[in-house]
């Protein structure tokens, strides 16, 4: 018994645990993970950088998009609703990108390098991936099921041209943090988007009206 007592007594809580790459903390404030994406970005800006004045524009955008944007997008959804100092790093993170690619001074105002590039900020590119994963259970059936079972047809509040994309039914909850669980964020996001976009019958539609969307929304 004894030993049992000392191996227990070797083990601590963490306030924080990796899963899948994502640093998930007590709060889910992914602060940590934030930061984690920010240092492991921030090494292949400074390589990007390096090498600018030898790649052209296109290039240079190809390499942005490969080995920044797609860490940025990685599992992003989980980020739905945290709060906005955590967003933010990863903003400076974008921002500091499209910099590099336009060979832009640092402290530049980066809006209109992103408008340029055709590149959504951070808060709009979560709520696109929110609403990709919903439209896969809604039209293409591709969701997993472990997303696609919280996900329930509701009463529409309004009138649509196709009954058979309905709004759907957000749960009720009684604090901001469980209303960043999938099953609230998905009705939440999809609710909120134009009957053009939800009504859409393949993935392909939905998508290039989703992003045109969310571009209008993000700089106009």
């Amino acid at each position: 018994m004894a030993g049992i007592g000392q191996l227990n007594a070797a083990y601590e809580v963490t306030n924080d645990i990796k899963a899948l790459g994502v640093v998930l903390d007590c709060l889910l404030t992914f602060r940590k993970h934030a930061m984690a994406v920010e240092r492991s970005c921030s090494y292949r800006s400074q390589a990007i950088r390096h090498i600018r004045h030898l790649l052209s524009t296109e290039l240079a955008v190809t390499l942005a998009c490969s080995l920044i944007l797609t860490r940025l997008d990685y599992c992003n959804s989980v980020l739905y609703g945290a709060p906005a100092s955590s967003i933010q790093v990863l903003q400076r993170v974008q921002n500091n990108a499209a910099r590099i690619v336009f060979q832009a001074p640092r402290q530049s105002h980066a809006q209109p390098l992103l408008r340029e590039l055709y590149w959504l900020p951070i808060q709009h590119r979560i709520e696109y991936k929110v609403a990709v994963l919903t439209s896969k259970s809604r039209i293409s059936a591709t969701a997993p099921t472990y997303l696609s079972r919280h996900i329930k047809a509701g009463v529409s509040e309004r009138t649509l041209r196709s009954s058979a994309v309905p709004l759907l039914d957000k749960p009720f909850t009684r604090t901001d943090f469980a209303r960043r669980a999938f099953r609230c964020s998905a009705p939440t996001v999809w609710n909120s988007l134009p009957e053009t976009i939800i009504s859409a019958d393949s993935q392909s539609v939905f998508k290039s009206r989703l992003k045109t969307y969310f571009f209008r929304k993000a700089f106009d």
